[in-house]
């Protein structure tokens, strides 16, 4: 069983990051709309793939039981140890992938707020009891 587990976690990373690839290519070309109708097949994939690592947990933890005095390194046959790894590499794979997506994220939403800032100016104006400085949107005034 821990080896079927290990196989479906490792393909449920793997459409993670077919995923996030796929929503990289489309932030880059502004098809917002693919980005958000994904989420959800997102969400469910990660969900997924948890239940599985949670499952390879209890497999594991249900064969150092049965086999106290053996050690891990030695409980797990090499199909299993390679499974592992590659599970590790994925899950570095997703990792690097989602960096890169988030970091198109953050350039595109800075480019947005300073865009909206460009059309709709914001006054500063000194207020409140402790003197802050807050920032109130006139709408009335906007630069076109």
């Amino acid at each position: 069983m821990l080896v079927h587990y290990l196989n479906l976690a490792i393909e449920s990373l793997q459409s993670l990051i077919d995923i996030t690839k796929s929503d990289i290519d489309d932030i880059k070309l502004a098809k917002h709309e693919k980005l958000f109708a994904r989420l959800k097949s997102k969400e469910e994939i990660l969900a997924s793939f948890e239940k599985y690592k949670n499952l390879i947990d209890s497999e594991i933890v249900s064969m150092a039981n049965k086999n106290p005095s053996v050690e891990l390194k030695d409980l797990l046959n090499d199909s299993q140890k390679d499974l592992l790894d590659d599970m590790r590499t994925k899950l570095t794979e997703l990792k690097s992938t989602n960096r890169h997506y988030a970091k198109l994220v953050i350039a595109v939403s800075s480019f947005y707020n300073s865009l909206l800032e460009q059309i709709v100016p914001k006054e500063e104006q000194k207020a409140g009891y402790d003197g802050l400085m807050q920032r109130r949107v006139n709408l009335l005034e906007i630069k076109a």
